[in-house]
């Protein structure tokens, strides 16, 4: 097969898929449990994640109750999570339970932290004891916790068991550990101490007669389960672990967290912050939510906004005299407004992404405020001297030059001192640096560019005039 027929091939299986994946609604609706399961089965991730966001709540619910609770753990999977979380909280507990059960333990607390506290208690009454107790443990951690992100499937022995223990363990209960991430099995004391760490590969390889504690790793890397999500960043950027036990405070072994988790974890961050940096606010937001409930979250942030553009604006109603004088200045006043505004996200995107990656921290305000003041000179100056001799070549008028450059110059400084500033000192009063620190830039650079533009022109308004 050539290029060309590889490419048409293709284009004609997309094309199969895309009306085969029409079928869906048709048999849900017709309550055809085998047509659905055939119609996950054959479909791509791709189009089964595009179809499953697209259908409507109660069909997504309907789909659910068709499907074996296997299939349906795969459904949930696929979904972003508000339409996952709205999903389950549409069954009944039991049906629910039923699907909760079969996720792994960290996935599952997740979700139960995302449900409303009725539906929730509800859904963990119909789990067996023990799964509903370890659900709640999970989904008590803070989310900016170790806890938060760990698994409590994995496989630990005690230190005094044989290498022939241990794999006959693993060959009689291979059922029960097919779904388990296994790379490493760790070894504990009496207590249930962590002791050491075995990778499977050197216990497969040791001597049958040996007991772990004389073929372990000792005492291995670790991180507290109450621990900051800034512990694991630090630990899995030094080692290339592929996870690290987690123990309480007293040292005993309490589950394990994957670093494929805690990667998905700073996906999820980052991009949570840039939603809030654009104004979607209260969580995820999808297309295929209620259209008011996506317009209220919408509106919170944009009637805020308002407010702010009207201070801001109010610089130039007390200036408006200046302004009527000196018509070419208002040609100049959203350059320096946005010009400063550019600068300023610039250093706010340096001090979130260095405030995520734990080397820069709310007590770093002054260290921030030197390096982006001497750096807001140098870019000040470069900009005002461009944008005052775009004003001079237009108007002939050296003094109108000088009016915008100054003004384009202090105010770029400003910008970046508060665009690196603000998140820190929004991390430090425990609010959302993502959320607040845009409008607050927005705000302040605007009033003051406008501000500063407009009184040296009222100053100079002889030379302009």
């Amino acid at each position: 097969m050539n290029e060309r027929d590889f490419d048409t091939a293709a284009i004609d299986s997309s094309a199969e898929v895309a009306q085969d994946s029409g079928d869906l609604i048709k048999a849900i609706e017709g309550g055809d449990a085998p047509a659905c399961a055939a119609w996950l089965e054959a479909a791509s991730r791709a189009d089964a994640i595009h179809d499953l966001a697209t259908l409507d709540a109660s069909e997504r619910a309907s789909l659910l109750r068709l499907l074996p609770a296997e299939a349906a753990v795969d459904v949930i999977s696929m979904l972003p999570e508000e339409l996952g979380v709205a999903a389950v909280e549409s069954l009944e507990p039991v049906e629910a339970a039923a699907i909760i059960d079969l996720l792994p333990s960290d996935e599952r607390a997740a979700l139960v932290r995302e449900l409303e506290e009725d539906n929730a208690d509800a859904i963990l009454a119909e789990l067996a004891e023990h799964v509903a107790h370890e659900t709640r443990r999970l989904a008590g951690y803070d989310e900016d916790t170790v806890g938060s992100l760990m698994l409590t499937e994995y496989l630990a022995f005690r230190d005094s068991a044989t290498v022939r223990e241990v794999l006959a363990d693993l060959e009689a209960n291979a059922e029960a550990y097919r779904d388990y991430n296994i790379q490493y099995t760790y070894v504990i004391d009496a207590n249930g101490g962590l002791l050491g760490v075995l990778p499977l590969r050197n216990l497969l390889l040791a001597r049958r007669g040996s007991t772990l504690g004389e073929v372990m790793i000792p005492d291995p890397v670790r991180v507290v389960d109450t621990g900051s999500l800034d512990v694991l960043r630090d630990v899995f950027t030094e080692h290339p672990f592929l996870g690290l036990p987690v123990v309480s405070e007293g040292g005993v072994l309490v589950g394990v967290v994957e670093r494929s988790d805690f990667a998905r974890s700073e996906a999820d961050e980052a991009d949570e912050v840039y939603r809030q940096s654009q104004g979607i606010v209260g969580g995820e937001e999808l297309r295929s939510m209620p259209l008011l409930r996506r317009s209220r979250r919408r509106l919170a942030w944009l009637s805020a906004n308002i407010v702010l553009n009207i201070i801001a604006a109010s610089m130039i109603a007390l200036h408006q005299d200046t302004l009527e004088a000196v018509i070419a200045l208002a040609v100049f006043l959203p350059i320096i407004s946005d010009m400063s505004g550019c600068s300023g996200n610039q250093a706010v995107a340096v001090t979130m992404r260095e405030l995520t990656l734990g080397v820069t921290r709310p007590a770093d305000t002054l260290r921030v405020l030197f390096k982006e003041s001497t750096l807001g000179l140098i870019n000040g100056t470069a900009l005002g001297v461009l944008i005052g001799g775009v004003a001079y070549l237009w108007k002939g008028n050296v003094y109108l030059g000088l009016v915008v450059g100054v003004a384009l110059a202090l105010n770029t400084v400003i910008a970046v001192c508060i665009g690196g500033m603000v998140p820190l000192v929004l991390k430090r009063f425990k609010a959302d640096p993502a959320l607040a620190s845009g409008p607050i830039l927005t705000t302040i650079t605007d009033m003051c560019g406008f501000f500063i533009v407009l009184t040296i022109a009222s100053l100079m308004l002889a030379q302009l005039t």
